[in-house]
């Protein structure tokens, strides 16, 4: 019988943030596959778990995705994770789930916490219509993202990295109406969460130079 692929939503920063399924399903299957084994094991020692970690991320080749297929056919169980989050959400764990479905491979979700689900719970937009855009390119076509941004007439929300919020915000000013409300947060449940509101000038008057991972939303 061919193992199953499990993907296991882990914490976005405080490892509180995990299900007890979660948790069992880790400590149960043969291997684990991880974004960065070094970031990966910080979680699993935390919860002494032993499972044997694979790398598997956004460069891993087809050579790597024939070694998980073999381990499947061998019938060992393999969790999915990312770095912080839900695989597959502005994630290569998609990818390797679209491969494997290919082969009829057993994929079983184990839900948990999301970075964009969190920011959209506390943003206090209508979420009963939102668009999610992932990351803005880094360099071609970022104009196009943020004209699309803007353009929607629900809540809209994105990812950005902290070396590049500041420029962002920037970006999305030339474009948005400057009395339509945004959200910023910034290492959402980390110890130096911080949630910015108001317009856009508002919040960029509050922001400085700043580190970490955040999420923008754009009221509707």
């Amino acid at each position: 019988m061919s193992g199953k692929l499990l993907i296991v939503a882990t914490p976005i920063g405080n490892l509180s943030d995990i299900t007890l399924r979660a948790l069992e399903t880790l400590k149960s299957v043969d291997f684990i596959l991880c974004e960065d084994t070094r970031v990966s094991k910080k979680l699993l020692d935390h919860y002494n778990i032993k499972s044997s970690l694979i790398s598997y991320h956004q460069h891993s080749d087809y050579k790597k995705v024939n070694e998980i297929k073999n381990l499947l056919d061998d019938g060992k169980n393999l969790g999915l994770i990312t770095d912080a989050g839900t695989p597959g959400i502005s994630d290569p764990g998609n990818m390797l789930i679209a491969e494997l479905l290919k082969k009829n491979v057993d994929i079983v979700p184990i839900p948990g916490v999301s970075a964009i689900a969190t920011a959209l719970s506390v943003c206090g937009f209508p979420t009963d219509k939102f668009l999610f855009l992932g990351f803005p390119p880094h360099k071609n076509k970022r104009q196009k993202f943020f004209k699309e941004a803007v353009s929607h007439e629900f809540t809209t929300a994105f990812y950005e990295s902290g070396h590049r919020i500041l420029k962002c915000l920037k970006e999305l000013k030339e474009y948005l109406d400057p009395k339509r409300q945004i959200m910023v947060g910034r290492e959402l449940t980390k110890q130096f969460e911080t949630i910015y509101r108001g317009t856009i000038d508002q919040i960029m008057e509050q922001m400085e130079e700043e580190r970490g991972e955040f999420v923008v939303i754009i009221s509707k």
